[in-house]
């Protein structure tokens, strides 16, 4: 998480810079993209961790012998049993669905790290080392 601070001992030795209502504004709104942007991005790696699931039961029904057994597929809060042929075709759409989901993500996250980017622009260059926008180290 990347952390918006305002040293005020080095802003109150420089007489030049001063936080203005809208600088304010921008503090505040980068502080909003970065919130949200973490948030995209576990998301993101829960809908991949989902992905690779759903590839996974892919795989575990080629093993399946028995080409007339009912496989159980979660539907909801509960387990509905399909023929082969019927749980390939729905782990085929859940896998689709979940790629959709990981694109729209991914791109949401490209359009905000743009927007944090051009913020963080514009307060390094007014406020330069007296204002921190760099990621934590975890």
């Amino acid at each position: 998480m990347a952390s918006v601070a305002v040293s005020k001992d080095s802003l109150e030795s420089d007489s030049d810079i001063h936080i203005t209502l809208e600088d304010q504004q921008k503090i505040n709104r980068f502080a909003r993209h970065n919130a949200k942007w973490e948030e995209l991005r576990d998301d993101l790696k829960n809908k991949k961790g989902d992905l690779q699931n759903l590839e996974d039961a892919s795989d575990d029904l080629l093993l399946v012998d028995d080409e007339s057994a009912l496989i159980p597929f979660v539907v909801g809060e509960v387990f509905v049993h399909f023929n082969m042929e019927e749980a390939k075709e729905k782990l085929e759409e859940a896998k689709d669905k979940v790629k959709k989901d990981i694109e729209a993500i991914e791109a949401e996250c490209t359009n905000i790290k743009t927007l944090m980017s051009d913020l963080k622009t514009q307060l390094y260059a007014k406020f330069g080392n007296s204002i921190n926008l760099e990621a934590e180290e975890e």
